[in-house]
């Protein structure tokens, strides 16, 4: 039977996964034995996606020399891979390369961003839209051949609404404004982040200079929902706020020839609490009919299907979403 490697690259950590099918959809596709890694970097040259990559791939071979000889292909969805790795196509060669070099095999090789392969988890292959919020925050709308709608995922400066470190600069800011005695309703933020990151006057040095800053500020997302499951308001403000904002994004990739289906992912979305109840309620304000879809799996579960496609031939590059090469079918 043959084993495909799926790996999801996101900004607060890594993860790898064999995979093998024992059936015809998703939920037969078996994860057996994984692997986690830090969090990726955005630096000066750019982001470290492609070292991450790699080297996932390297401990992949060491961990699981006899299941790696069987590998015939790799999918990868990765965070800023259209907006911070120069040339995504290089990355699928290298990948091929590396594989051939540590087990003699060629494989059929895909790296995608991580929407695309958050909606292939969350819908299963089927057409419609998902909105993933993790670390950063992305909409995607696609029938995977002619239609491909992307909406945000421009990282934490420019954008990622209603993901983790949108959530985080929100809650600080508040932090902030109630520290400095401009509004006292962020106090009760105030206290949290004092004890996750310190007092106030550290807190630019603690952001400023790190490659990983997303990840370090979409901790303190976890922070803001406690607050609003509590009862604050400022904090039930900021997560009824972000489900605003993803549902917004949804709407906005959910393309007028696609179903009306849309499927939340990510870790920041947890069903049943204010920032999921928000988005359905707007969600369904914005899109009258739409029907919202709990998720069959996560990107990790996509990152393995990617990987059945590249193994069979059955992905063509779709720039700036998906890129595609080595040789399929082992």
């Amino acid at each position: 039977m043959s084993v495909v490697l799926g790996i999801d690259i996101g900004g607060s950590g890594t993860r790898a996964v064999l995979a093998e099918r024992t059936g015809p959809d998703a939920t037969a596709l078996t994860l057996g034995k994984g692997l986690t890694g830090g969090p990726i970097g955005v630096t000066v040259t750019g982001s470290t996606v492609p070292e991450a990559a790699l080297a996932l791939v390297r401990r992949a071979a060491e961990a699981w020399p006899d299941r790696m000889r069987d590998l015939t292909g790799i999918g990868v969805g990765a965070t800023g891979l259209a907006t911070l790795v120069e040339r995504p196509a290089e990355l699928v060669d290298a990948l091929a390369a590396e594989v051939a070099a540590l087990t003699d095999r060629r494989v059929g090789v895909a790296v995608a961003i991580d929407a695309v392969t958050a909606h292939l988890g969350a819908l299963d292959g089927e057409a419609g839209a998902i909105v993933a919020l993790g670390t950063g925050a992305i909409a995607f709308g696609t029938d995977g051949a002619d239609i491909w709608r992307r909406v945000d995922g421009w990282g934490h400066l420019l954008g990622d609404r209603g993901g983790g470190a949108w959530i985080g600069m929100q809650g600080l800011t508040a932090a902030i404004r109630a520290h400095d005695g401009v509004d006292p309703a962020g106090l009760m933020l105030l206290e949290a982040a004092r004890a996750r990151f310190g007092e106030p006057l550290t807190w630019p040095a603690q952001l400023y200079t790190r490659e990983d800053r997303a990840g370090v500020l979409a901790s303190f997302a976890a922070d803001v929902a406690r607050t609003a499951s509590a009862g604050d308001a400022c904090g039930t403000a900021i997560m009824t706020h972000a489900g605003q904002e993803a549902a917004r994004s949804a709407v906005a990739a959910l393309d007028p020839q696609l179903p009306s289906v849309v499927a939340a992912t990510g870790g920041v979305f947890r069903p049943g609490e204010t920032l999921a109840l928000e988005f359905e309620r707007a969600l369904t304000e914005l899109r009258p009919g739409v029907e919202v879809r709990v998720p069959v799996g996560d990107p990790l579960l996509g990152a393995a299907i990617l990987a059945e496609r590249a193994a069979a031939g059955r992905i063509a590059t779709h720039a700036p979403y998906v890129w595609a090469g080595g040789i399929p079918g082992g």
